[in-house]
């Protein structure tokens, strides 16, 4: 039963095998390809596909033409961005005192509006007050000129505000022809 015998050198293994050569099917032969060692075929391939000398060159000019492109095209790149750093803080700068100046003059102009007595709109705070100090010396019949001093008689023509043409035209009338008491 169990035991094994003992491993005899065949064809195919053993360590007088590889003293002799390579055994394929049963027959001995010698290496007559090359080498043994297994890159010896990359590196014999290599030197049989080398490049001429003149794509050699023309592939080391090549790559330096590119790295040099690459550099100038980072450096024009860098002075762009710089510019356009440099533009947009002048922009934001300009932007700026223009708003300042913006705010000025809408003060300004807020309360040169303000006194105006014909003012449209908000402006009818300072007509008001007009109205009140000339409603003191009233002289007959000139009381309807002052009311239609306050009033717009411009139509709207907003679909949003109340139609108020019928106020308006009683207003017009009143003025042209006060009542009577």
């Amino acid at each position: 039963g169990g035991h094994a015998a003992p491993a005899q050198p065949g064809p195919a293994s053993g360590a007088g095998s590889e003293e002799m050569g390579t055994t394929v099917n049963g027959d001995m032969f010698q290496e007559a390809n090359g080498p043994a060692d297994g890159y010896a075929a990359i590196a014999q391939a290599d030197r049989l596909t080398q490049e001429p000398e003149s794509i050699r060159k023309w592939r080391e000019e090549q790559r330096k033409r590119l790295q040099e492109l690459d550099a100038a095209s980072k450096v024009t790149e860098q002075e762009w961005r710089e510019k356009a750093k440099k533009d947009l803080e002048e922009w934001n700068q300009r932007q700026s005192e223009q708003v300042e100046k913006n705010k000025i003059n809408n003060r300004i102009a807020d309360k040169a509006f303000y006194q105006q007595p014909d003012a449209d709109v908000i402006g009818y705070v300072a007509s008001e007050e007009a109205f009140v100090k000339e409603s003191k010396e009233e002289t007959p019949g000139t009381e309807w000129e002052k009311v239609a001093q306050l009033c717009d008689f411009n139509p709207k023509s907003s679909k949003q505000c109340k139609d108020v043409s019928r106020l308006r035209s009683v207003l017009m009338s009143l003025k042209q022809t006060p009542l009577s008491r």
